[in-house]
């Protein structure tokens, strides 16, 4: 392709590493106009300028670097952030023509997504139920790294970098590189669960589930928080302005909606 400066590949470490993350923030939220300032909230706390700063600070801490930037909030909700990245910084002589390097002028009107390289991604999704007063706000966060670089270096400041109640994580290592002698390796690094690269304060924290495919080297962590306190569930309204059979009811339907998330199916009503 005219104008494509091919960067040159020797002795490349060809594993690719993916870390992804479900993120879930739970809230209760009374009427339809808290709602709605529930969605308003989330998508300024978590705009995209804030989202491609969490990835420019996981990109320093993994040892990349950073070649394409592209961003987008979205109406009437949600926000994406894809950044292309290397193991190596890259001369800009040899940088193809459509990277930024995170320089960005004219924000781009839509996201570009780099599959099966190194990339960084995060999507958000606010929502609520139509009529129970639950509203939600999951993250997705992918980062996959070819290399020496790893994306568990990142694992606990994107944990620490958003308010979570259940998280979803799932490690897989693909390909297969080569060592002097032509063998071929599937995995670089040991690993037998996500749970050893977790702080311990946060593993304190919350109640965990591992499902690990250890052949295919796949390693899925469940974490949901241990501690419940009604009052940090709760958005534009005060515990104590609610009589005791609301708090119980809100309490019933808070906790509903947490463990469908974390065992991933529908309950029966309370």
């Amino acid at each position: 392709m005219k104008g494509y400066k091919k960067i040159k590949l020797h002795g490349f470490n060809n594993l690719t590493k993916t870390l992804s993350f479900n993120i879930y923030d739970i809230s209760y939220t009374k009427t339809e106009a808290d709602r709605k300032k529930y969605i308003e909230y989330i998508d300024e706390q978590y705009n995209s300028d804030r989202l491609t700063h969490i990835l420019e600070d996981v990109t320093e801490m993994i040892g990349a670097h950073v070649l394409n930037v592209a961003k987008q909030d979205y109406d009437p909700q949600g926000a994406s952030v894809t950044i292309l990245i290397s193991e190596e910084e890259v001369p800009q002589s040899a940088l193809d023509d459509s990277c930024n390097k995170g320089i960005l002028v004219n924000v781009p009107q839509h996201v570009v997504g780099h599959l099966d390289k190194s990339h960084l991604t995060v999507h958000t999704y606010p929502e609520y139920h139509p009529d129970n007063g639950i509203s939600t706000f999951r993250v997705d966060i992918d980062v996959s790294t070819c290399g020496q670089i790893s994306p568990l270096k990142a694992l606990n400041y994107l944990i620490d970098s958003f308010d979570s109640d259940i998280i979803t994580i799932d490690y897989r290592v693909r390909g297969f590189t080569r060592d002097a002698s032509g063998q071929k390796l599937f995995i670089d690094h040991n690993i037998n669960s996500i749970q050893n690269f977790i702080a311990k304060r946060t593993l304190n924290k919350y109640q965990l589930i591992d499902v690990n495919i250890y052949q295919e080297n796949i390693f899925h962590t469940k974490m949901m928080l241990k501690d419940f306190e009604l009052a940090s569930y709760l958005f534009e309204i005060n515990k104590d302005d609610l009589t005791v059979k609301e708090q119980r009811e809100i309490i019933t339907k808070l906790k509903k909606e947490m463990a469908e998330i974390y065992h991933g199916r529908n309950m029966p009503k309370m």
